[in-house]
């Protein structure tokens, strides 16, 4: 009881009890606040004593590898959130125009000042210089400004070759047209796996198939030479204002695909070409892996969609195996039910899906939004579909009233209203790509596209609204809103995360210290505040993205 709130003799008047509860409410408001300032903090400037503006510095932590990187304002100052007590190492994070700085060994405890980080450029040119070491460093949006080809070659590649992985994993590599074709046709056939079906997955037809091979050959030929590279412009403003960690997981070449939190703080993530599941203690770094039970002999194995539900149930999704498994942590019990779908194993079943708040899982499949049992596999409800075959993303609003996915093969997004019955389709802009995405608060759908869109259906005006991203040659696979209606979203070959205001229409994008992005699943953790932002890169690292507003 707050002192001096009581009956009788002494008691507060209305207005006072009021202001009391109101400062009772603050206070535990304020509990949920993050606090990301009061660690280790410094300066960055230049060896001619400039001060340097949007430098991501980064501790390592030696006791579990835990990356720690934040950015210098335009004073360049820095400032780390409280750490452990601890042995580091002080790096910068992609120092591209300059070389690089590394500080071994560093003893941090409390809000210690570090010296004065003086960094030296490699070059004064405006481009640098085609060194490998440079070259690891550059975003596949980087990569594509600097390697020459018109814009309708570049877009070939942006709109049939961004689903997977990054760019630097395309443009490390050197075939003549030959072994181009080989590549592509693998790659956009069958997935890259010699065990995934061959089939048409792309918006490839033959022409488009050779044009993009003559274009590979010419710029990442055998004799081909790296090209003085474009950089785009380092973080400044309020996008110095966030605080990255990133987490190293245990295995190599995990294929990591979706993360979901559950109510304990912990992290869950899928790798979808691979018998195991991960969960993250975000506060030591410690990964314990489950073993998924065996698929048939001669079946892809690996987790595509995951969710933990209410009860912390973890759910996931076997897009080559054609099934569904539920995980009790408690009991480190696996149940899988075989969904009974027209396609051959090791061919996709659809591989994403939604649950609802009464525990059925919606799809869109076969030209129809379905609900489904999920411990059954049965079909429940239909909603059938007039033009489009179903969607990738799948799902459902806070009230279980809509359903929503990215729209396939063509381009466009589905929209079921469970209430009334109506289904919407619309189209979006050639090659806008809706994949996966999200209701906001309001109910709207939000659909991250791989074809550098932003999508949203508006379900009080039933229309699309498109939002072109700032920066060339960036994609998205899936996109995410926060309890204040906010869209937040990697921008998967640029390098960056993005964070979008609706009603402002302004875009936020933090830099992000690996040049990669490929996020295919954002999970967003409401409960602080600001909301943290989690996701899993295909590289094989957890991703948490703290802004400081």
């Amino acid at each position: 009881m707050v002192a001096g709130i009581g009956r009788g003799r002494g008691m507060l008047s209305p207005a006072a009890l009021l202001a009391a509860f109101l400062l009772l409410a603050q206070a535990a408001q304020a509990q949920s606040v993050v606090q990301l300032l009061g660690g280790p903090h410094g300066v960055v400037k230049s060896a001619n004593g400039a001060l340097l503006e949007g430098i991501m510095v980064q501790l390592i932590a030696q006791k579990n590898a835990i990356r720690t990187t934040v950015y210098s304002n335009a004073d360049g100052r820095y400032e780390f959130p409280k750490l452990e007590p601890g042995t580091y190492t002080l790096r910068i994070a992609r120092p591209r125009e300059f070389h690089p700085f590394v500080r071994e060994k560093l003893e941090i405890n409390g809000p210690d000042e570090l010296a004065d980080i003086t960094l030296t450029r490699v070059t004064n040119a405006a481009l640098l210089p085609a060194l490998p070491e440079i070259a690891a460093q550059m975003t596949g949006s980087e990569w594509l400004l600097s390697l020459s080809g018109t814009g309708e070659e570049k877009r070939l590649l942006t709109v049939n070759c961004n689903w997977c992985h990054s760019y630097q994993q395309i443009f490390r590599n050197r075939y003549d047209e030959h072994g181009w074709a080989q590549i592509v046709n693998r790659m956009t056939k069958g997935a890259g796996s010699p065990l995934i079906n061959m089939n048409p997955r792309g918006r490839f037809n033959d022409e488009d198939t050779a044009k993009l091979v003559k274009w590979l050959a010419s710029v990442r030929g055998p004799d081909s030479k790296d090209p003085p590279f474009v950089t785009l412009p380092r973080p400044q403003g309020r996008q110095t204002r966030v605080v990255i960690t990133e987490y190293e997981l245990p295995r190599l070449e995990l294929a990591t695909h979706d993360v979901w939190g559950d109510s304990k703080g912990n992290i869950w993530y899928s790798p979808h070409r691979s018998s195991y599941i991960g969960r993250l203690d975000p506060r030591t770094g410690a990964v314990k892996e489950y073993r998924v039970p065996a698929v048939d002999a001669g079946v892809l194995p690996g987790t595509h969609w995951i969710y933990v539900d209410k009860n912390d149930i973890v759910w996931g999704s076997e897009n080559w195996a054609h099934s569904i498994w539920r995980f009790d942590p408690k009991t480190e019990e696996f149940t899988r039910v075989r969904w009974n779908v027209p396609e051959p194993v090791n061919s996709p079943m659809g591989g994403n899906y939604a649950i609802d708040p009464d525990g059925f899982i919606w799809r869109a499949r076969g030209k129809a939004v379905a609900k489904i049992g999920a411990l059954t596999g049965d079909t429940i409800l239909r909603f059938p579909l007039k033009k489009f075959t179903g969607t990738y993303g799948s799902a459902v609003s806070r009230d279980g009233r809509y359903f929503g996915g990215g729209a396939w093969p063509r381009d466009g997004v589905v929209v079921a209203d469970t209430q009334t019955g109506e289904v919407f389709e619309p189209d979006c802009s050639a090659n806008c790509g809706p994949a996966r995405g999200e209701f906001d608060p309001q109910g709207n759908y939000w659909s991250g596209g791989r074809g550098g869109m932003l999508v949203k259906f508006d379900t009080a005006k039933k229309r699309l609204f498109e939002y072109p991203l700032p920066t060339p040659y960036a994609s998205m696979y899936s996109a995410q809103a926060d309890k204040n209606g906010e869209i937040w979203a990697g921008e998967m070959h640029a390098g960056r995360y993005l964070r979008f205001n609706p009603k402002t229409e302004q875009f936020t994008e933090y830099v992000l210290p690996e040049p990669y992005g490929i996020d295919r699943e954002t999970w967003i953790d409401n409960s602080t505040d600001p909301v943290t932002v989690w996701y899993v890169d295909h590289d094989g690292w957890v991703v948490r993205i703290q802004p400081l507003d």
